[in-house]
C-alpha cells in the first residue's frame, strides 16, 4: 500500500491559479520552466492532500526523489496552490474572537503568541498569520489601498503569491519628511504586495505631511495628485497597521523623523491615542477637528470609512490605546492581532 490516513479538511488547492497563467505571447518560451514546475508542484500537492499518497509514492509516479517532491510541496504552499487552514473542532470561533467580534462588530483573528517571546517575533508571527489571510480576500479587478508602517513592512515579506487580473495596489499616503523621500522604504513594501498579486503599484510620492494646510490644499488640486486621490476613492480594499508612540517597536511614523517635539507635544495636548496612515484620532474615535489632519497625506477617515473591506493588523499590547481608539472611530471591519493584545482589547475599561 502507497497511502497513509490524512484529512483533507481545511486544505484547498488551488488550481485555477496554474490554469489562469498565460499560455502564449512573446515571452512564453521563457515561461516553460517555471510553469512545469508550477504544474509538478500542482500534480504532486493533489496526489499528496487529495489522494494521500505518501511522498516516496508520488516520487515513484514523477519520476524524481523524494527530497524533489518535498520541495515541490514547498513551492505549491509558498505560491498559493495549496491554502492550509486549521480547524478547532470543538471551538469554531474562538473564545477571543468571538468576544472581539461580539463587543466591535469586527470580523477577529487571534494569532495564538506565547508572552514570553520578544516583540519582534511576536511582529513576525503576527505578520505571517496575517500574510497568509489576506491572500484569500485579494480578488481580480481590487484596489487595494495599502499603508506603510513597521506592521505592514513586515507583513510585506511573508506575502504568498496569488494570480489576479487588472488589480491595483495604491499607496495610501505619503512617506516623505525633511530628512528623506521615504520613496524608497514606501515603494519596497508596495512592490512586495504588487508582486506577490500580479497588480500594478500606483506610489504617492508627497510628504507624510505639509507644513501648511494651505499646501495641501493646492497640491491636491493638481491634476497628478487627483488621479491618485481618484483611486483612493474607488478602493475595494484598504490595509494598514495603528501607530502609537509608545508602542515595544516603534511606530515608524513616530520614529522616523516624520514629528517634531511641537507636534508631539499637540498630539498629547489634543488627547490623540493613535493613527491609521497618518491621520490621527482620539481614544473616542473623534478626529475631524485635529490640526494636524489638515496637513496629513492620509486618507480622510471618512473615506476610509467607505472603503468595503479595511484589514487593520496588529502586534503588541502597546498598541491598545491606539486599537481601541481605531475601533471606537469604526476604522477595522477585519482586525489580525496577537492573542495578548486581544486579551487586553476584551478587558472591561
Amino acid at each position: 500500500m502507497h497511502r497513509r490516513a490524512r484529512s483533507t479538511k481545511g486544505i484547498a488547492i488551488n488550481a485555477a491559479t496554474e490554469k489562469d497563467r498565460p499560455t502564449s505571447g512573446a515571452h512564453s518560451s521563457t515561461r516553460e520552466p517555471a510553469r512545469s514546475r508550477s504544474s509538478d508542484a500542482l500534480r504532486a500537492a493533489q496526489m499528496y492532500y487529495l489522494q494521500d499518497l505518501t511522498m516516496n509514492a508520488i516520487a515513484r509516479e514523477l519520476r524524481t526523489s523524494r527530497s524533489t517532491v518535498s520541495r515541490l510541496l514547498s513551492l505549491a504552499r509558498d505560491t498559493g496552490l495549496v491554502e492550509i487552514q486549521v480547524n478547532n473542532p470543538a471551538h469554531r470561533a474562538p473564545y477571543l474572537e468571538h468576544e472581539i467580534r461580539r463587543r466591535f462588530g469586527v470580523e477577529a483573528h487571534v494569532v495564538p503568541v506565547s508572552d514570553l517571546i520578544s516583540d519582534s517575533e511576536a511582529l513576525d508571527r503576527v505578520a505571517i498569520q496575517a500574510a497568509r489571510t489576506i491572500g484569500p480576500l485579494v480578488d481580480s479587478n481590487a484596489i487595494i489601498g495599502v499603508a506603510w508602517g513597521s506592521t505592514l513592512s513586515a507583513v510585506s515579506q511573508h506575502l504568498s503569491r496569488r494570480i489576479t487580473h487588472d488589480s491595483t495596489i495604491v499607496q495610501l499616503n505619503g512617506a516623505g519628511n525633511t530628512q528623506t523621500t521615504g520613496i524608497a522604504y514606501a515603494s519596497e513594501i508596495l512592490r512586495r504586495f504588487g508582486h506577490a498579486y500580479g497588480a500594478r503599484v500606483e506610489q504617492f510620492p508627497v510628504p507624510a505631511f505639509f507644513d501648511h494646510a494651505d499646501t495641501k490644499t493646492a497640491m491636491w488640486a493638481e491634476r497628478s495628485v487627483q488621479r491618485i486621490l481618484g483611486l483612493q476613492q474607488r478602493m475595494t480594499m484598504a490595509i494598514f497597521g495603528v501607530g502609537s508612540t509608545n508602542s515595544g517597536i516603534p511606530s515608524h511614523v513616530y520614529s522616523g523623523g516624520y514629528l517634531d517635539d511641537a507636534d508631539l507635544r499637540a498630539l498629547d495636548a489634543e488627547g490623540v491615542v493613535g493613527d491609521v496612515a497618518t491621520m490621527f484620532f482620539r481614544s473616542d474615535g473623534s478626529h475631524q477637528d485635529l490640526q494636524i489632519n489638515q496637513r496629513s497625506t492620509g486618507p480622510d477617515l471618512e473615506l476610509l470609512l467607505r472603503v468595503p473591506r479595511r484589514i487593520c493588523i496588529v502586534s503588541g499590547e502597546t498598541k491598545i490605546s491606539g486599537l481601541r481608539g481605531a475601533l471606537a472611530a469604526g476604522l477595522p471591519t477585519d482586525l489580525i492581532l496577537d492573542e495578548a493584545t486581544a486579551r487586553w482589547l476584551v478587558q472591561e475599561v
